[in-house]
C-alpha cells in the first residue's frame, strides 16, 4: 500500500461488457485504498477502457488517452481493453500512455499499478496473446451504479469471424465463467437489494461450449440464477439465432423470472449479404426462430441490429432487407451504417457503398423502426403489466416514476408513494411519448 491516497479516474468506451469491466476495475482500486473520482483534472491515475469495434472507436480511444494526459501531464495514463489488444505495440510509441493492458489482464490492474509506482518503470506492456485458447478472466462485482438492475458478465470472446468484425481478434476465443462464480456474485447483489440481473457476454450464445468436462449451457445458468431469493427478473443480452431451439425457448418460458426480451442479432434480411458477412443462417431460418419464440411467449419483444451499406449491397438487396424487417415486426431495431474496419475481410471487399447511399438507406430503416416501435408499444394499451420501477423523473413538467416491463418497455406512472425498486402492477393507458407508455397503478407487490 502507498502512504498517500491516490486518486483514480475512469472513462469507458464501447459496450456493456466494457462498462461492467470498468466498474469491476474501479471497485478493485477502491478496495486497495484509491479514491475514485470523475474523469476530470486532479487524478493521479487515468484509466481508459478502450473500444475498437470501428475506426471511429479507435480514434475516440486515442482522443481520450491524450485528453487524460493533458488534464494532468504528471499523471499515469493507462490504456486497457480492445483497442489496446488490436493496436498492440503501436501504443508503445505513444508518449501519452504509460501503461497498456490488453483484454484478460484487467483484473490485475491494482498489482500492475503497484509495481509501476514501486519501480518507476518508463512504460509497462501487459498484453496476452488471445489468438490461442485461454482461461476466463475472473472479475467480480459487489455493487453497481444502477439501483435496481445489475449487469453480470458471464462470457468473453467470439469464434464467429464475421467479415465486418474485429472482435474475435481483440477479445480472443470463447471462454465461459464458472457457474458457481456467477451464482456467488448474483447472491451478493441480491442481498444488496438488486431485483433484476442481465446476463451478458461478447458472444453470449456460446456460453459453456468451451467447457471440456461438464455439459453446462446458458439455459442452465438462467435456471440456476432463478433459484436465488431476491432476484425477481433475469434478462439476457444479445443472442445469436442458433441458440433459439424448442428446448431452450420452452425452458425459458417455464421460468417465471425470465424476461421475454430477445435481442436476436440479424444484420441483414438478404441471404446474399448474410453470406458475404459470413453469417451462418438465412432470413427464412431467422423467421422460424422468431415464430418459435412467439409460440411460447405472448407478445415477446424481439429486437435486433441491422447494418446498411455492406460492401456490394445492391438496391434490390437493401429492399429485401427492408421487406424482411417489416415482416418480422420487431419491437425495436438498432440501425448502423457499415463502417470499414481495418484488419477485417470486408474492408478489402470490392464495391464499397457510397456514404450518401448508406445515409439514405439508414434514414429509410430508421423511419421503419419508428413505425414498428410505435406499433409494438400500442399493442400494450389496455393491458395490465408488472413494472419494476427504477427512478423518479420529470416529463413535460410532471413528476413520474419510470420503470420497465419484462419486455423492456418503458412505463411511467404518477404515485404519492415511493415505488422505486418495487414491482408494481399497472394498467397501460396510452403513449406518453414515442419512448414511454403512461399507466395507472393497480397493485404493489
Amino acid at each position: 500500500m502507498y502512504r498517500e491516497k491516490k486518486k483514480a479516474a475512469f472513462h469507458n468506451l464501447g459496450c456493456k461488457v466494457n462498462a461492467y469491466e470498468t466498474e469491476a476495475m474501479a471497485q478493485s482500486l477502491r478496495e486497495r485504498g484509491y479514491e475514485i473520482m470523475d474523469f476530470k483534472p486532479g487524478a493521479d491515475v487515468y484509466i481508459i477502457n478502450t473500444c475498437t469495434v470501428t475506426n471511429i472507436a479507435d480514434r475516440k480511444s486515442r482522443q481520450m488517452l491524450h485528453k487524460a494526459k493533458k488534464m494532468n501531464p504528471g499523471a499515469v495514463v493507462v490504456a486497457v481493453g480492445c483497442y489496446v489488444q488490436a493496436a498492440g505495440e503501436e501504443l508503445l510509441k505513444d508518449e501519452a500512455i504509460d501503461i497498456i493492458i490488453g483484454n484478460n489482464r484487467k483484473s490485475i490492474l491494482p498489482d500492475i499499478l503497484e509495481e509501476y509506482f514501486a519501480s518507476h518503470t518508463e512504460k509497462v506492456n501487459v498484453i496476452e496473446d488471445l489468438s490461442q485458447p485461454c482461461q476466463y478472466e475472473a472479475m467480480n462485482m459487489t455493487t453497481v451504479t444502477d439501483h435496481t438492475r445489475a449487469f453480470i458478465k458471464i462470457q468473453d470472446g467470439c469464434n464467429q469471424f464475421c467479415t465486418y468484425c474485429i472482435i474475435p481478434y481483440s477479445r480472443g476465443r470463447i471462454r465461459s465463467r464458472d457457474i458457481k462464480d456467477i451464482k456467488d456474485e448474483v447472491m451478493v447483489l441480491a442481498e444488496k437489494g438488486y431485483k433484476e440481473i442481465v446476463l451478458m457476454g461478447i458472444h453470449l450464445s456460446s456460453y459453456g461450449k468451451d467447457f471440456k468436462d461438464k455439459d453446462i449451457t446458458l439455459k442452465d445458468v438462467v435456471c440456476e440464477m432463478s433459484k436465488i431469493e431476491g432476484i425477481e427478473r433475469i434478462r439476457l443480452g444479445s443472442l445469436e439465432q442458433g441458440i433459439i431451439t424448442d428446448e431452450f425457448v420452452k425452458a425459458m418460458s417455464g421460468t417465471d423470472k425470465f424476461c421475454p426480451h430477445f435481442h436476436l442479432s440479424l444484420q441483414s434480411g438478404c441471404e446474399g449479404v448474410l453470406k458475404r458477412m459470413n453469417r451462418h443462417y438465412t432470413p427464412s431460418g431467422y423467421m422460424e426462430k422468431c415464430t418459435l419464440i412467439r409460440k411460447y411467449f405472448d407478445n415477446p419483444a424481439i429486437t435486433t441490429d441491422v447494418i446498411v451499406g455492406f460492401p456490394g449491397e445492391t438496391e434490390q438487396e437493401f429492399n429485401e432487407t427492408k421487406k424482411f424487417l417489416e415482416s418480422v415486426g420487431f419491437a425495436e431495431m438498432h440501425i448502423f451504417k457499415y463502417s470499414k474496419r481495418k484488419g477485417t475481410a470486408a474492408a478489402a471487399m470490392e464495391n464499397q457503398i457510397d456514404d450518401r447511399v448508406k445515409a439514405r438507406r439508414s434514414d429509410e430503416l430508421i423511419e421503419l423502426e419508428k413505425k414498428l416501435k410505435n406499433k409494438y408499444r400500442q399493442s400494450y394499451i389496455g393491458k395490465n403489466k408488472d413494472i419494476l420501477f427504477e427512478e423518479k423523473v420529470i416529463i413535460n413538467g410532471e413528476e413520474y416514476f419510470v420503470g420497465h416491463t419484462k419486455e423492456y418497455i418503458k412505463v411511467a406512472v404518477s404515485s404519492d408513494a415511493d415505488i422505486c425498486n418495487k414491482i408494481v402492477c399497472v394498467k397501460i393507458k396510452s403513449l406518453l411519448n414515442a419512448e414511454i407508455l403512461l399507466a395507472q397503478l393497480q397493485e404493489i407487490y
